[in-house]
């Protein structure tokens, strides 16, 4: 009796001591651009913030893991899955076949515009911009940096592309007239304008843009978990919540 005792503590022992860890609940590491408000940014307590990453925090809520935000530079943040320093992108990527080569994406969940936006009575126009050796703002590695480089060859459009690390770089630089407009997707652009800077969507360009989750080809549990996670979040009223605290109610 006494030695089944001795047992059973033993026993009791182990479980106190690894018990916790058998259960913990997974974690994976999300990579956001640290500078593309609404969808993904750091707020000024130096917290990641926005529609993405309230949109992550509640499926891991709901399907019982845990994530990290790890802000990343956008240009290398497909390197950084394929390398397995992170896990997935869930910031405002845009599904592109050239991506989609390299990583698996989520079902779409968000849809955009492109547009050329300027200072507000720059009297600027699709064809000044595309004319008038206009100095262009774009975010480098983005989609719209291909579409514009392609379409300047074949139809000879003479503007002057200028890079940035970040849609709101960009946006100063307008203001300050180093550029005289931007080309991006409608989401930031709109973002800054419902804050109140003085800039103007002028047209849209190309066409429209599904966001997807960037993840390792060689993690499809992920992939899967993330997929039901979507459904879940888009088929709950809390998608509505996020939209209208985000995205001004945007209907996508």
């Amino acid at each position: 009796m006494l030695r089944t005792t001795r047992l059973l503590i033993a026993a009791l022992g182990l479980v106190l001591m690894f018990g916790t860890g058998a259960f913990a609940e997974k974690t994976y590491i999300n990579g956001i651009d640290a500078n593309y408000p609404p969808f993904a940014y750091v707020d000024k307590n130096g917290e990641p913030a926005g529609f993405d990453v309230d949109s992550l925090n509640w499926i891991a809520k709901k399907l019982g893991f845990q994530v990290v935000h790890k802000p990343m530079e956008w240009s290398t943040i497909v390197q950084s899955v394929l390398s397995n320093k992170i896990d997935m992108v869930y910031s405002g990527m845009t599904i592109t076949p050239e991506r989609a080569a390299k990583v698996n994406f989520s079902m779409p969940y968000y849809t955009v515009a492109n547009v050329y936006a300027a200072k507000k009575g720059s009297g600027l126009t699709v064809d000044k911009i595309q004319h008038d050796k206009v100095r262009l703002g774009v975010q480098s590695g983005t989609p719209q940096v291909e579409w514009l480089k392609e379409h300047m060859a074949k139809e000879g459009w003479n503007f002057t592309l200028k890079f940035y690390d970040s849609a709101p770089l960009a946006f100063q630089d307008v203001m300050n007239g180093r550029i005289q407009a931007v080309a991006m997707d409608a989401a930031p652009v709109n973002d800054a304008i419902g804050r109140g800077l003085p800039l103007a969507v002028i047209d849209t360009f190309g066409d429209h843009e599904d966001f997807g989750v960037a993840i390792n080809k060689d993690n499809p549990e992920l992939l899967e978990l993330i997929n039901k996670g979507i459904k879940m979040l888009k088929a709950d009223p809390y998608w509505e919540v996020l939209k209208e605290k985000h995205l001004k109610g945007g209907k996508h």
